[in-house]
């Protein structure tokens, strides 16, 4: 089977919400130590590791061990005994994120996977969404070539994907050459030629998630506002009014970005958030019904409604006052739990344990 007849069709599922994990296994290593050191004749030896399945961790973890390796070389050879591709199988793994925007998608690709032999093996984890999100964060880190400044529009791109999948963003980043920071727009975003404008809550969060890959890199964060210490960041963040839209009060600029980050950590699906925190404040026809009716109630004699008029209007202004001087509250950060879905293939590791078998049988 060719790799491009074993990958899979992701495209139903949103941007960011899958990632994909490739780990080899070294077969001769797993026969020797079956045949040689357990003295397992090859028939048995092999009935043993076809059934084989590694764990979540030895498929997704930075350092593998032996007999698992990473490599990105053509023609890879085992770095622990030396052997050569055909004796190396690969396993690939595809973690999906939970949620109303991948539920249906995953159930529709199950369903025409193949059953038989356990080609494929589904394992599901208990997260949160702020282990999902550095997961994430960790991932784009990985996939940018931070040595090319184009990467600041790319990591704004995958920031404003995984925030509303359903936009199509490749159409909106075809030929574009700049995001700037639009002061008329007080939420959502817009094209104007070559450029792409984010209302300053989505531009001070896209320049965050650019710090955050880029400051273990470099001294400072790279961003579209320049190279930023941690002080002019927060500085930054103060004078766009996004750290007041989040009841951030702190002057300390550690404790500053540890509340920004956590509120980014915190909200799972992003749209349906943002979506919610759209939804209406009523049209203006419930808004003038409204009035209509607090304009039917009785209050007495004429004179009497001039009165309460009077005191009903001075502590509406007094109520008023007050609200404009209060200060936003602080959000309540809470992670949200989050199941992730991983779908190993194993199609590859079956063919070859069939080959590397027919060797030492033969």
């Amino acid at each position: 089977m060719t790799a491009k007849q074993r990958e899979l069709d992701l495209t139903e599922f949103p941007p960011g919400t899958v990632t994909e994990y490739t780990t080899l296994v070294c077969l001769a290593c797993i026969f020797d130590v079956f045949t040689k050191q357990l003295n397992l004749a090859p028939r048995t030896a092999f009935s043993e590791i076809k059934r084989h399945t590694p764990t979540i961790a030895e498929l997704t973890s930075r350092g593998a061990m032996r007999p698992y390796f990473d490599s990105e070389e053509k023609h890879p050879h085992c770095p622990y005994c030396g052997s050569a591709k055909r004796w190396l199988a690969r396993f690939d793994t595809y973690c999906i994120e939970g949620g109303k925007p991948t539920d249906a998608a995953r159930r529709q690709l199950l369903r025409k996977l193949a059953q038989a032999e356990d080609q494929f093996v589904v394992t599901e984890k208990k997260s949160d969404s702020g282990a999902v999100f550095f997961e994430w964060l960790d991932t784009l880190g990985r996939s940018l070539d931070l040595n090319d400044e184009t990467w600041l529009i790319d990591a704004s791109r995958m920031y404003l994907e995984r925030r509303e999948p359903k936009t199509n963003w490749d159409e909106v980043f075809d030929g574009l050459r700049a995001v700037r920071r639009s002061s008329r727009l007080s939420e959502g975003w817009e094209r104007d030629g070559a450029r792409l404008f984010l209302a300053p809550s989505l531009y001070s969060e896209a320049l965050l998630i650019q710090y955050l890959v880029s400051r273990p890199h470099a001294h400072g964060g790279l961003t579209l506002e320049g190279r930023l210490t941690l002080m002019e960041l927060v500085r930054r963040l103060r004078y766009s009014g996004y750290l007041e839209q989040l009841g951030i009060t702190e002057r300390d600029p550690g404790e500053v970005f540890e509340k920004v980050v956590n509120h980014l950590a915190a909200t799972h699906e992003w749209s349906s958030i943002a979506a919610n925190k759209r939804v209406g404040t009523g049209s203006d026809s419930d808004r003038v019904s409204a009035a209509a009716k607090k304009s039917r109630v009785r209050t007495g004699s004429g004179s009497d409604r001039v009165d309460v008029a009077k005191r009903s209007s001075k502590k509406t202004s007094k109520k008023s006052s007050k609200k404009k001087s209060a200060p936003p509250e602080p959000e309540v950060i809470a992670t949200e739990p989050v199941k992730l879905h991983y779908l190993i293939d194993r199609r590859d590791f079956l063919e070859k344990v069939k080959s590397v078998y027919a060797s030492y049988a033969g």
